[in-house]
């Protein structure tokens, strides 16, 4: 890539299109896409989902950081969308959901379990303790499939329990994982 794009994430659901290099971070967005080659976008996670789309054939692509609040709030499906407004197809999208903390890991008030699977169905799970979860990956996954994309690859790992990984919900100090995309 010639240039890096990075964001100020919030855990909004804001998307912005970037089409020329900037040499600071893009302010109050979970969400970026281009149709410029050389532009890599970057998602920072260290527990939450990083989603990269990409419509080689249109030349659309996407870099999403997918929370709790955000994948509630439909920042993976306002991205599709606004990729579509920008020429890709849904049904040659594909997708990969980066390593982020897993349901066996991610445990969760009840409450807050069912908003969210009212939200984002297919979120709401048991952690391996027993207890109310969230797998936001499944639930973003099963969310990008009733979208219709054509390909969605999940990483398996869990951040919480991947020493190799940074990981929020672990403990401090942590670091931070980029997961970047871009086109040649």
């Amino acid at each position: 890539p010639d240039h890096l794009i990075w964001m100020n994430q919030v855990h909004g659901d804001a998307v912005v299109r970037v089409d020329e290099p900037r040499g600071t971070a893009v302010d109050d967005t979970d969400a970026l896409i281009t149709t410029t080659a050389g532009l890599a976008l970057a998602v920072i996670t260290a527990d939450c989902v990083p989603v990269l789309l990409g419509d080689e054939e249109a030349g659309v692509i996407g870099a999403v950081h997918a929370g709790r609040v955000g994948a509630a709030k439909g920042i993976v499906a306002r991205t599709v969308e606004a990729m579509v407004a920008a020429g890709a197809q849904v049904a040659d999208m594909t997708a990969w959901l980066g390593p982020a903390v897993s349901g066996a890991n991610y445990e969760v008030p009840a409450e807050m379990a069912d908003d969210v699977e009212a939200a984002l169905p297919g979120s709401r799970v048991r952690t391996a303790a027993g207890t109310p979860g969230l797998d936001l990956r499944a639930g973003i996954a099963r969310q990008l499939g009733d979208l219709g994309l054509g390909s969605v690859a999940v990483d398996p790992r869990c951040t919480v329990a991947d020493t190799d990984l940074f990981s929020h919900r672990r403990g401090a100090p942590t670091g931070r994982l980029a997961s970047v995309v871009w086109m040649q």
